[in-house]
C-alpha cells in the first residue's frame, strides 16, 4: 500500500543513534554560575482540571516581561525568573481553556512541583449556522484546496532552531541555531524544502551521560517534515483518510477565524502504528492552519523499530510519548509554514540495571522572516541531510559574536522569547551577510 510504504520516512521525525561510550563535558563556567545564582527556578504541570490530563504545549508567560515558556510532552515546564519578577504574574493560556493568571508569590520554589489547572471554556464565535456536518467531508474539502491554500512559488525563510536531549529531567545536549530554509512550491511535484545553517552554537556543560551516546539525527530536516500540508502522505491524502476515523469536537477562534476542530485516529483495523491527534481547519477557506497529532505507539516493538536506528546489545528502548505540533500564518490569503515542533520521550533499559533511565529529545522551529523574490535553491553541499547530527555539525558555524549579550543558551526559555533577543538578527536586513 502506497501510503504505508510512505509511513516510515514521515513517522522518523525523531531517529536516535546510540554508542556505548562514556560522555563527560567540562564543568559550568563562572558566567553561568554567577548568572544561576540570581535566579529563582519555579517548576510546575499544567493540567486539565476535570480529568487531570496533563497539557502539552500550554504557554506560560511572565507578565510585563519577555520571559515565557511552553510546557513540554509531560505537561511540566521549568521557569527560571530573577527576583525583581517576583510580584508579577504569570498567565496561563492553551487553546479551548480558561486563560489562568497566577501570582509568581504564590508558587513554591526549585524542588516543588506547582500543579495549575485549566478549566475548557467554549470559544464564543460570530454568527455561525449549526447543520449537520461529515467531518470526513471537511477534511477531503481540506486535502483538495491545499494547492490553493498555500504559496504556489518558492520562499526563502529565516528561522530560529532548537534542539534539546534531557536525560530524565537534567539537559545533557543543547543547541541552537539560525537557518535559512528553502521552501518549494506546494502545488510543484518537485515539493522538496531545503534548510542550511547559517550560525550555530551547543552548550559544552554536558552532563555525564552513563556509557550511553544518545544522538538526534536530522535536525532542521526533520522538523521540516511536519509541515503535513506539504508532507501530506500519511495524513492529508485522499488514500490515507481511509485508514482513520474522524471527528467533530467543537468550533474555536483562532486569530478571529471560526476554526473546526476535527479529531483523527487511526481505524482499529489497521495494523501498522499511525498518527493521531487535531487539524485546526479553517470555515472560510479550508486552510488546515494549526495540527496537533502524535504517532500511535500501542505496539512497543513496532514503533521501536521505526524510531530506533540502532543500539547496544543489552538494552532495550521504547518509544514513550511522541507528540507533534504544526502552525501556519497567513498572509494576503495565503498560508504559510511558520512553526513544528517535535518532542519523543524514551525509555531505556539495561537489563542489568535495576532502574529504567528517560531520555526526551526536542526539536522545534520558527520562521522570523520571507521573501519570494530571488529566490535560489541551495546548493547540495549546503543542505542538512537526513542523516546529520546536528549538534556534531553546528560546531562548524560558530560565531561567539553574533549572539552578543544572548551568550548563555537558556533551554527552558521560549524560542519566542529567544527570537525577541536575536530578533535584529533574524530579518533578512542581514541577507548580504548571509550570502558571503
Amino acid at each position: 500500500m502506497k501510503t504505508f510504504r510512505n509511513i516510515s520516512a514521515f513517522a522518523v521525525i525523531i531517529l536516535l543513534a546510540f554508542s556505548v561510550q562514556t560522555v563527560t563535558g567540562s564543568g559550568p563556567g563562572s558566567r553561568k554560575k554567577l548568572a544561576e545564582q540570581d535566579l529563582i527556578t519555579l517548576k510546575g504541570k499544567v493540567i486539565d482540571s476535570e480529568t487531570g490530563t496533563p497539557l502539552v504545549f500550554a504557554s506560560i508567560a511572565v507578565s510585563e516581561s519577555n520571559v515565557g515558556i511552553i510546557t513540554n510532552i509531560d505537561g511540566e515546564f521549568t521557569l527560571k525568573i530573577s527576583q525583581e519578577l517576583l510580584n508579577n504574574n504569570i498567565e496561563v493560556t492553551f487553546l479551548g481553556y480558561k486563560n489562568k493568571v497566577v501570582p509568581i508569590s504564590s508558587l513554591r520554589d526549585n524542588g516543588y512541583k506547582n500543579i495549575i489547572s485549566l478549566e475548557t471554556a467554549p470559544i464564543p464565535i460570530k454568527e455561525i449556522v449549526v447543520r449537520p456536518i461529515d467531518p470526513e467531508a471537511i477534511v477531503e474539502k481540506a486535502i483538495t484546496r491545499i494547492g490553493r491554500n498555500y504559496e504556489s512559488v518558492p520562499n526563502l525563510m529565516t528561522a530560529f532552531y532548537r534542539e534539546t536531549i534531557r536525560k530524565n529531567r537534567t539537559y545533557v545536549s543543547i543547541g541552537e541555531a539560525v537557518v535559512e530554509i528553502f521552501k518549494a512550491p506546494y502545488s510543484n511535484d518537485l515539493r522538496f524544502d531545503g534548510a542550511r545553517i547559517y550560525k550555530g552554537r551547543k552548550n559544552s556543560d554536558v552532563e555525564k551521560m552513563d556509557t550511553v551516546l544518545f544522538k538526534l539525527q536530522g535536525g532542521t530536516t526533520s522538523v521540516l517534515q511536519l509541515d503535513i500540508a506539504k508532507n501530506t502522505e500519511a495524513i492529508l491524502t485522499i488514500d490515507a483518510m481511509k485508514y482513520y476515523d474522524y471527528s467533530l469536537t467543537g468550533v474555536v477562534e483562532i486569530d478571529d477565524k471560526p476554526h473546526y476542530v476535527i479529531n483523527f485516529i487511526q481505524k482499529p483495523s489497521v495494523d501498522q502504528p499511525l498518527f493521531m491527534g487535531t487539524l485546526f481547519i479553517e470555515m472560510e477557506s479550508s486552510a488546515i492552519t494549526e495540527a496537533e497529532f502524535g504517532f500511535n505507539l500501542s505496539d512497543k516493538a513496532a514503533a521501536s523499530a521505526i524510531f530506533i536506528k540502532k543500539k547496544p546489545l543489552g538494552m532495550e528502548v521504547t518509544p514513550e510519548i511522541a507528540t507533534y505540533r504544526t502552525k501556519y500564518r497567513e498572509q494576503n490569503g495565503k498560508w504559510y509554514f511558520y512553526y513544528s515542533r517535535a518532542e519523543v520521550k524514551f525509555k531505556v533499559d539495561w537489563k542489568r540495571k535495576l532502574f529504567n533511565t528517560f531520555y526526551t529529545t526536542m526539536s522545534e522551529i520558527a520562521v522570523t522572516d520571507r521573501t519570494d523574490q530571488e529566490v535560489i535553491k541551495f546548493a547540495g553541499k549546503e543542505k542538512v541531510r537526513y542523516t546529520d547530527i546536528f549538534s556534531e555539525k553546528v560546531s562548524a558555524f560558530a560565531d561567539p559574536n553574533f549572539w552578543g549579550d544572548y551568550n548563555v543558551i537558556e533551554p527552558d526559555q521560549s524560542i519566542e522569547s529567544a527570537i525577541r533577543k536575536l530578533s535584529r538578527k533574524l530579518k533578512f536586513s542581514d541577507r548580504n551577510d548571509l550570502e558571503k
